[in-house]
């Protein structure tokens, strides 16, 4: 037998693929059926009962994670000189504006998150076709594009992510690492569950939030049940 399958194996021993958990047990049990040496990440998948394809059903927001998601955020703010060292004192990893432009243009995308000000955006959406297949568009909806470049880096760094429904009517979002506590991936969770439930849209029929699920890098998905989370 495999290394891989003696480990799907001890994994499946640890939790029954056809029952549901609560958020609690769920939170903790992600941890015992992580096996990968690095500090995975723990993803949450909520499957909605809308219809993507309709622009009023089209679920998208942003949360504020309580304790982040573990990851170090690359920033890049494209910006006018007179903004750039309030990007920098943010903390934002790069600052620019044509040069970062005719870099992205070559094909450079070694970044997470992109803030702008609305006055750039007729430069910025000229690469879109490089930036939205990539989920890197800057957005207002989203606060990447604001005035307020310092503060929305700030805010970036500390944990905040946007997040939007897929085609297939499910939204896929990370919630921490391995590395955090039960505690924190379900105070995470929560968050981004409750967030989620506030943007059912009006045209929404029948079942919002379908199922539940959670999972590591490499791991299966946990199913969690939906009524142990309070406000559902």
């Amino acid at each position: 037998m495999s290394k891989s399958s003696k480990k799907r194996k001890e994994i499946l021993e640890k939790f029954d693929l056809a029952k549901e958990y609560s958020l609690v047990e769920a939170s903790s049990m992600v941890k015992d059926i992580t096996f990968t040496k690095f500090d995975a990440s723990i993803d949450l998948d909520v499957r909605l009962g809308v219809d993507p394809r309709k622009a009023d059903q089209m679920v998208r927001g942003v949360v504020a994670l309580p304790h982040g998601t573990g990851k170090e955020i690359k920033t890049l703010v494209l910006c006018t000189p007179e903004k750039e060292k309030e990007a920098k004192d943010a903390g934002a990893d790069y600052v620019g504006l044509d040069d970062f432009i005719k870099k992205i243009e070559g094909g450079w995308t070694e970044i997470d998150v992109i803030i702008t000000m609305p006055s750039v955006m007729a430069k910025v959406g000229k690469l879109g076709k490089i930036l939205g297949p990539r989920g890197l568009m800057p957005n207002p909806k989203s606060g990447t594009v604001t005035m307020e470049v310092g503060k929305a880096v700030n805010e970036v760094k500390a944990g905040k992510i946007d997040f939007k429904v897929d085609k297939f009517g499910i939204i896929h979002a990370s919630v921490g690492k391995s590395s955090f506590t039960p505690e924190k991936i379900k105070e995470n969770a929560n968050e981004l569950l409750q967030t989620i439930n506030k943007l059912k849209p009006a045209s929404a029929k029948g079942t919002y939030i379908k199922s539940i699920s959670i999972s590591s890098t490499m791991s299966p998905g946990i199913a969690i049940d939906k009524n142990s989370i309070a406000e559902l």
